[in-house]
């Protein structure tokens, strides 16, 4: 009986360390969904500075980076870096580089690092330019549609979003 017991034991016991380990799990999946990182980068590695200071993409280079939201950024300069570092909420992409129609859509597309604009020092990035054509039409009701949707899907997979969205989300402008 006791043999049974300390194997019923230790199998209680592995479960739960176990189960200890998935909240930090699943907080680092969390994190990681909530902002676009393509080939190791957000904003396809493209400087986000230069959209403030030079008004257009310029790639980043890999000896000026910096961190921020679990994602790696890249600079054209030191200048643009430190710029970032003192201030990221002011450069960083809304909507963690995601695409900002695709947001008020309820879903999560990948963001062009050309097709872009800034919005009340806002900084916004489309699926493509076709994208951007659409989300044109209405840019303040499209942002309310994203500022509505983000916090309900920023954390989930595109696939899940499309498959169920959660409730609350709205389509399109508001």
């Amino acid at each position: 009986m006791s043999i049974v017991t300390n194997a019923f034991r230790g199998a209680l016991l592995s479960i739960g360390l176990a189960m200890a380990f998935v909240p930090a799990t699943t907080q680092v999946a969390v994190a990681e969904a909530e902002v676009n990182i393509v080939e190791g980068y957000a904003v396809h590695g493209y400087d986000v500075v230069a959209y403030f200071t030079k008004g257009k993409p310029v790639d980043g280079d890999d000896r000026f980076t910096a961190e921020h939201d679990g994602a790696t950024y890249r600079f054209s300069s030191a200048e643009h870096r430190d710029l970032f570092t003192a201030d990221p909420a002011a450069y960083a992409p809304q909507y963690g580089g995601y695409c900002a129609f695709g947001a008020a859509m309820g879903r999560k597309f990948d963001g062009d690092p050309s097709a872009w604009a800034i919005v009340d020092d806002k900084l916004y990035l489309n699926l493509n330019k076709d994208v951007q054509a659409r989300w044109k039409e209405d840019v303040p009701g499209f942002i309310r549609g994203a500022e509505n949707n983000w916090p309900l899907i920023r954390s989930l997979a595109d696939a899940s979003l499309e498959a169920s969205p959660p409730a609350g989300v709205t389509v399109g402008a508001q």
